[in-house]
């Protein structure tokens, strides 16, 4: 980690940074509270027919799916569309997408509305999730990428453990109805505090030509001037461990975006970490979705099942935090794999029907082997590309792995609609997560310093000014909420 007196330029810079922070963190938070809460209130909705209409297992599988399309879509959208229109942009059209989607989804009557809706409201949140990586990777100082990228990702489990208390305690008095009204919450709460505390990214100005406004960004919220300028194609940094000049890769370098991902440098990697992010997913959404409703065929009351929740999302936050100060040390392959492996051991063992107290921390290490590993994979992703493909490459992982999300609400109606014993749900998911660590194994390194953990930052990278944008040609004072609109 860079020396303490190095990592912030000023108390603005510092200011700024954590406000980006946590504008990104709240709106990764309603991700995972999207993600919950549908299978919080899911024996509700199958129970009752009279919410939505009669509801069978396979069929609310498939409705799970639905916002994972609508997560899938909005992902490889603003993967395609964000190097356009600006990180800015998409993050607060993204708040603002899912938090009316969420509060129309709450009015829904019927099942064809409801999952309409759903899928709408995904796009929104697909756009969030793929967007933030490559905000925190441009404005996270040197030597915090991979804790920042933690802390945000993070957000999921922990909106998880938003959704699963409140279901608890207020399900029987505001009905699922009023939990999908608190998911439109970001309109009012997140997006007026995002309009001024999360300004355009310098880098992103810079790449794109408009280097005078990249400067009046940097002066305005008291961020490096460094940042308004733009890394050399190619440019390696000599100091950092494992570079070598006469062999460092550059062929990676001369593309941007989806086309840098399918280069000859990145295309297995790429592969591999989009089917490390499918098996994931599957699991992350496949658990969240169904874990109430497989926990109750044990013979556990609707409590307790939603408790079931709370526990799987609390061990993946610590297991999410815990596991990126490991990959930081011994970089995030190996730690990956391991967490897969855990969350293998942690399923097959409960299968044994093991006494409820053990039973809670199989759940707790299956939520750290699962969502927390998925947390660590964004991480692993966003310093595995280089900037120019850095957004492409998080939105990639997080649009096709949404695929393996989308199959794993599937995968648990089937089995659940099968009458198939609860044990034989928990050994699929176990054998996921067993071919999750396989892939992670065979993950090459990274082109962009050779280093298998491909977390080195350069101090001090080779770099040169675009031109300016001719609207940018005259510097002119700004106010803190003009520089905000880049």
């Amino acid at each position: 980690m860079a020396p303490a007196q190095t990592v912030w330029e000023s108390p603005a810079h510092r200011r700024t940074v954590y406000g980006v922070l946590a504008v990104v963190a709240l709106s990764i938070l309603f991700d995972g509270y999207d993600l919950v809460v549908y299978g919080a209130v899911l024996p509700t909705l199958m129970n009752d027919p009279s919410q939505i209409g009669v509801l069978g297992a396979a069929q609310a599988g498939a409705l799970g799916s639905y916002a994972l399309v609508g997560v899938m879509i909005g992902a490889l959208s603003a993967g395609a569309i964000g190097d356009r229109i600006g990180r800015r942009r998409i993050m607060l059209g993204a708040v603002a997408w899912f938090s009316v989607g969420m509060a129309a989804t709450a009015l829904a009557r019927d099942i064809t509305t409801f999952g309409i809706l759903r899928l709408l409201t995904g796009i929104g949140i697909g756009a969030i999730v793929a967007t933030a990586g490559a905000v925190i990777a441009e404005f996270a100082p040197a030597g915090r990428r991979n804790l920042f990228n933690a802390v945000v990702y993070s957000g999921i489990p922990a909106g998880g453990v938003v959704a699963s208390v409140l279901a608890m305690i207020l399900r029987d008095h505001i009905g699922w109805r009023g939990l999908f009204l608190i998911g439109a919450l970001p309109l009012v709460a997140v997006l007026p505090y995002a309009w001024f505390a999360l300004p355009e990214s310098p880098r992103w100005l810079a790449s794109r030509g408009r280097a005078e406004r990249a400067r009046t960004v940097c002066d305005a919220y008291g961020l490096p001037r460094a940042m308004a300028v733009v890394e050399a194609p190619g440019a390696v940094d000599p100091t950092a461990p494992g570079s070598d000049d006469d062999n460092a890769p550059t062929r990676a370098r001369s593309r941007t975006g989806f086309a840098a991902l399918l280069s000859p440098d990145y295309r297995f990697g790429t592969l591999l970490l989009g089917f490390m992010s499918f098996a994931g997913l599957l699991l992350t959404y496949g658990l969240n979705t169904w874990l109430p409703t497989i926990m109750e065929t044990y013979g556990i009351d609707a409590t307790s099942s939603l408790g079931f929740l709370l526990v799987l999302n609390g061990g993946a936050i610590i297991g999410g935090l815990a596991a990126s100060w490991l990959a930081d040390r011994h970089g995030p392959r190996v730690i990956v794999a391991c967490s897969f492996v855990l969350a293998t051991l942690a399923l097959v063992a409960i299968t044994i029907s093991p006494p409820f107290a053990l039973m809670v921390l199989l759940v707790a290490a299956a939520g750290m082997g699962t969502i927390g590993t998925q947390v660590l994979l964004y991480g692993f992703v966003s310093n595995y590309y280089e900037t120019g493909a850095r957004a492409a490459g998080v939105a990639w992982c997080a649009g096709f792995g949404r695929l393996g999300g989308i199959l794993g609400p599937v995968i648990g109606g089937l089995l659940v609609a099968g009458g198939l014993q609860a044990e034989t749900s928990f050994l699929v998911f176990g054998g996921i997560a067993l071919v999750g660590a396989g892939l992670t194994l065979a993950v090459p390194r990274s082109p962009v310093t050779n280093e298998p953990a491909a977390v080195a930052e350069p101090e001090a990278p080779l770099v040169f000014e675009p031109e300016t944008d001719p609207v940018d040609s005259v510097a002119t004072p700004v106010s803190r909420s003009e520089s905000t609109l880049g």
